[in-house]
């Protein structure tokens, strides 16, 4: 899946809390901060523990003010070991 979380979700720990949010849901894939202010994370994993990350990521870290989540479905490519943080330059 990839979701895109809108509102005052850069520089407030937020790819971080979604780490930590997959990692704990046996999630992979990555979260990466857009040049919008948006941040876009691309999950792979059953889709029970997607749709608890997504209401994880609608809650946010505490210095986040979270807008609202989009939620768009894809197959899964299985080319994630592990979750982790992309920076810009990297992936679109």
């Amino acid at each position: 899946a990839e979701l895109v979380a809108e509102g005052s979700v850069q520089g407030v720990g937020y790819r971080d809390f979604c780490v930590t949010c997959a990692g704990r849901l046996g999630v992979v894939g990555y979260a990466m901060n857009l040049a919008d202010g948006r941040v876009r994370v691309v999950a792979e994993g059953k889709r029970d523990a997607i749709e608890a990350m997504v209401r994880e990521m609608e809650r946010g870290p505490r210095m986040a003010r979270v807008e609202r989540v989009s939620v768009t479905w894809r197959a899964a490519r299985g080319e994630f070991a592990g979750f982790g943080v992309r920076y810009a330059g990297r992936d679109a």
